[in-house]
């Protein structure tokens, strides 16, 4: 193991690290753990009864989190004409077509979310190689491809994020920062497993949620007790 910081072993204390709790139980927890010297963001890791090398167990989607997720999102729009300017009326940072891609192509990458117009995915696709990696590429299952920009633009800026299971069948997502408090952070939390859990795919079988823990960028994970969230979504 490596470097282990004060605060952190403080933290590890503080709790039965070998003990799941209930979600109030986890926040209360979360809340009176050393702070770090900046806001932290709070972040969920879902370990999924799924099989990720099959396309058909595959769990990817998105969500607008009730409160966002407390960090200034630069949205890039990849469109022309009218929806050029609906993209900027929306509030989008950069709106653009070949000039954009030309420039990332130079390798700029100073923005958060990528929205396209389905017209001009063809231009977009030369780009699979960089934003792809980086989860920059737009996507029609996420809402990232659409006519309508204006929609996308404010739900990106409103908090919406994109989750996706890894190979190992986790899903990791932030839910906000610790200067949230307790309240928002939970609807935060509901909303995301919400969506996770409407996305079980119909060919998972068994136990879909079977672990889950939630964190401190700068802390410990503290596990959640994953009989009890199944209680809860049913």
């Amino acid at each position: 193991m490596g470097f282990v910081s004060k605060k952190y072993k403080q933290a590890i204390e503080m709790y039965d690290t070998t003990k799941s709790y209930q979600l109030d139980e986890a926040l209360d927890i979360l809340m009176k753990l050393p702070k770090a010297k900046f806001d932290e963001t709070v972040e969920v890791a879902v370990n999924l009864g799924v099989d990720p090398r099959h396309s058909d167990q595959m769990v990817r989607g998105s969500v607008t989190l009730p409160h966002g997720t407390g960090k200034p999102v630069r949205v890039l729009v990849f469109a022309k004409g009218e929806k050029e300017k609906e993209a900027l009326e929306a509030g989008a940072d950069y709106v653009g077509a070949e000039d954009l891609v030309e420039k990332i192509q130079q390798g700029w990458l100073e923005f958060d979310k990528a929205v396209a117009t389905p017209d001009i995915m063809g231009l977009v696709g030369k780009l699979g190689k960089i934003l792809g990696p980086r989860g920059l590429m737009p996507n029609p299952k996420v809402g990232t491809v659409t006519f309508d920009v204006a929609k996308a633009v404010k739900e990106l800026k409103a908090g919406k994020i994109e989750f996706k299971v890894d190979k190992a069948g986790i899903v990791h997502a932030p839910i906000g920062k610790v200067s949230f408090g307790k309240e928002k952070l939970k609807e935060n939390f509901m909303a995301l497993l919400d969506m996770i859990i409407k996305l079980k795919p119909a060919s998972s079988k068994g136990i879909y949620l079977k672990k889950c823990a939630i964190c401190s960028t700068m802390g410990p994970g503290i596990k959640l007790d994953p009989v009890a969230l199944r209680t809860m979504f049913r």
